[in-house]
């Protein structure tokens, strides 16, 4: 494929982002409760009944959520095996991002669900595959983790010969935003309401 013409391979993913969080909702809400209905989907989404009952209607009409008589939803086959796909790519995303690459927690939780539905087969299996070998107690793997965090304290390269910081340094980047970012304000917790 020509650089130029790869931008529009976004469009041929078979789950737009929204998409993939109503499969993976309906199925937790199956084996959390059993059954999943719009208004549980509703809940859990944090949108209107309405908006939820909207977005059903083209993975209904794709085959890949089924309702009963009852308005009890389900996830066809292939509904499953998609909602199980993205399932895996989020967790093997977020174990990358945080354990192998230093993101935090929060952050590699986010940025896992943001592509967790736009990873191909190939890369997720690949992906796996360089996860179980960095986690394992093999030598070189050991040392090539080590290696990696000592990098990541600070940038090893000159921003005016680094072919990766033209023509801006991500390094410098991240360290204007940490001087620019707020500290995030942890939520409340209520005990014993």
């Amino acid at each position: 494929m020509m650089p130029t013409e790869v931008w529009k391979s976004y469009e041929d993913n078979l789950l737009t982002h929204s998409a993939a969080h109503y499969l993976m909702t309906i199925h937790e809400l199956q084996r959390a409760q059993g059954y999943a209905r719009v208004t549980d989907i509703s809940k859990r989404l944090n949108i209107t009944r309405g908006s939820c009952s909207i977005s059903l209607k083209p993975l209904k009409k794709r085959g890949l959520v089924v309702e009963d008589s009852n308005k009890f939803l389900s996830l066809s086959d292939e509904g499953r095996r998609l909602a199980e796909i993205v399932e895996r790519n989020d967790e093997l995303l977020e174990l990358f991002l945080r354990d192998v690459l230093g993101v935090g927690a929060e952050q590699a939780e986010v940025d896992a669900c943001k592509i967790e539905h736009l990873l191909s087969i190939e890369s997720s299996v690949k992906l796996c595959n360089f996860i179980e070998c960095i986690r394992s107690d093999d030598k070189a793997a050991k040392n090539f983790i080590q290696l990696l965090s000592k990098r990541q304290e600070r940038c090893h390269s000159d921003a005016q010969t680094c072919p990766h910081c033209q023509p801006s340094c991500p390094y410098e980047e991240s360290q204007s935003q940490a001087v620019k970012r707020p500290p995030r304000r942890r939520k409340s917790v209520r005990v014993g309401a």
